[in-house]
């Protein structure tokens, strides 16, 4: 892993598709799966959800990703949503800060019967993989919502231009 100084997109000049999607925004979540043998988790921001019969998350997921293996091998996965505090978590678990130990060494998370589940998140979901497929650059995935837990948000981390912000509400 390679930590840059500096953006690593600063004096590149982003195709105007990747330029466009930093400009959308939207909360930060932190997608784990598997056990205590085998766990594995991904900062994602590219999502969304279908509601209907069968309410799911749609996401697109680093094809090269552990978590994508972990959550292919289970089946089963929980997406929570990260606070303004968990940035340095969203961090580790986008690969682009330290994280000593692994990054489920930087936070205190409990076991679920969908995964490992971060102790702080008021707002998850435990997640059931439906389908998948390439998109893009990506794995689309489709998670049928099982359980959803939603609680006090009062200070989300957001996404947008390649940088964490804060809600201004």
């Amino acid at each position: 892993m390679t930590i840059h100084s500096t953006h690593p997109f600063a004096d590149a000049d982003p195709d105007p598709a990747r330029r466009f999607r930093g400009r959308i925004g939207g909360a930060v979540t932190l997608w784990t799966a598997g056990d205590e043998q085998e766990r594995a988790g991904l900062t994602v921001t590219s999502l969304m959800v279908a509601l209907g019969p069968e309410p799911a998350v749609l996401a697109l997921l680093d094809p090269d990703s552990d978590l994508l293996e972990v959550l292919r091998d289970s089946g089963r996965g929980v997406v929570q949503l990260l606070s303004w505090a968990d940035r340095q978590l969203a961090e580790a678990f986008a690969g682009t800060a330290p994280a000593p130990g692994g990054p489920f060494r930087q936070a205190a998370f409990v076991a679920s019967r969908h995964g490992p589940r971060l102790a702080t998140a008021t707002t998850w979901a435990g997640v059931r993989l439906a389908a998948e497929r390439e998109a893009g650059w990506s794995v689309e995935v489709t998670a049928v919502l099982e359980q959803v837990e939603v609680g006090e948000d009062d200070d989300p981390l957001l996404h947008r231009r390649g940088r964490f912000q804060r809600s201004r509400a």
